[in-house]
């Protein structure tokens, strides 16, 4: 039998530190851009009448570590309402030799923290270095975790479709809720669009010259005048094509070609700059490749025979 180390949803929360998950996050984006990896697109299960969905990220890393890693999640838009995380599904990982499993684990906060950490990677790229204003747009689980990856900003706003859970949330991180999408944005330096709507929730006159604009999850959450006329990067051409439905030529680059300076950043302080994050399979490698390497220097983590 093959030792199987299982780590849960609080395992995940105490391993997964920030500046660990970020340095993890440039390496994949980096090992993505060299070609060390192999990643088909997600196949996704839509039930017919659903909003839900079951969603697929298989990804292959050769090399001196090669590594399977395959990612099932459930993607269900009712959830928070039921103070659930939208995300549910486990991170599996295999070696890339002989196929054992080696270990299996919550996904929801290595989805969380891996997105934000990429968020964390792209911003430092790309927004302005005197960036003061952060706008959140969300109250949910990513839009918490993206206010911890994005520390430092002298003010921060909160805007949400609910206005007891936008007062929640800049209650905890001594923010300010606004009322309107629109009120939160203006003025900000930085934005972070947290949200699974189906429908554009920010448009480009809203935002101020110069400004960064993270938009993350499954949604259509930018408008199109957004996307056509800033900088566009995206994580992965190919998937923010097929699954953000976004025009090709609109992309200015992925960010792993930032990451390893074949691309430029940020070019010019009145630039607008947008990072268009999907997530995409090799985040969850490399994240649970760390999440085991630290579960064993700190024993954290439930072995059992497989």
């Amino acid at each position: 039998m093959t030792p199987l180390l299982v780590l849960s949803e609080q395992d995940v929360l105490e391993l997964l530190d920030l500046d660990g998950c970020v340095a993890a996050m440039e390496e994949a984006l980096a090992s993505l851009q060299r070609g060390e990896v192999h990643m088909p697109l997600r196949p996704v299960v839509r039930p017919p009448g659903e909003t839900h969905l079951l969603g697929l990220m298989p990804v292959y890393r050769g090399g001196e570590r090669p590594l399977y890693a395959l990612k099932t999640v459930a993607v269900v838009p009712a959830n928070p309402a039921r103070g659930l995380d939208a995300h549910q599904g486990t991170v599996t990982l295999f070696d890339g030799v002989t196929g054992r499993t080696l270990a299996v684990m919550n996904a929801s906060p290595v989805t969380a923290v891996r997105t934000a950490a990429v968020t964390a990677v792209a911003t430092r790229l790309l927004a302005r270095g005197d960036a003061r204003e952060l706008a959140i747009v969300g109250a949910g689980v990513q839009a918490r975790s993206h206010l911890r990856a994005l520390p430092g900003f002298e003010r921060v706003r909160v805007a949400s479709r609910t206005c007891e859970h936008a007062q929640a949330l800049a209650a905890e991180a001594g923010a300010v809720a606004c009322a309107s999408v629109e009120e939160a944005v203006r003025g900000a330096d930085v934005v972070v669009v947290a949200t699974s709507s189906p429908e554009p929730v920010l448009r480009r006159e809203w935002l101020k010259e110069g400004a960064h604009v993270n938009a993350v999850g499954m949604g259509r959450e930018l408008d199109d005048a957004t996307l056509r006329e800033g900088t566009l990067v995206v994580d992965r051409r190919e998937s923010a094509e097929v699954e953000g439905k976004i025009d090709g030529a609109w992309i200015d680059a992925e960010l792993g070609e930032i990451v390893v300076g074949q691309r430029p950043g940020r070019t010019s302080p009145k630039e607008l700059t947008v990072f268009r994050s999907l997530g995409v399979a090799v985040e969850d490698l490399f994240a649970a490749e760390y999440l085991v390497r630290r579960a064993r220097e700190t024993g954290r983590g439930e072995t059992v025979e497989f």
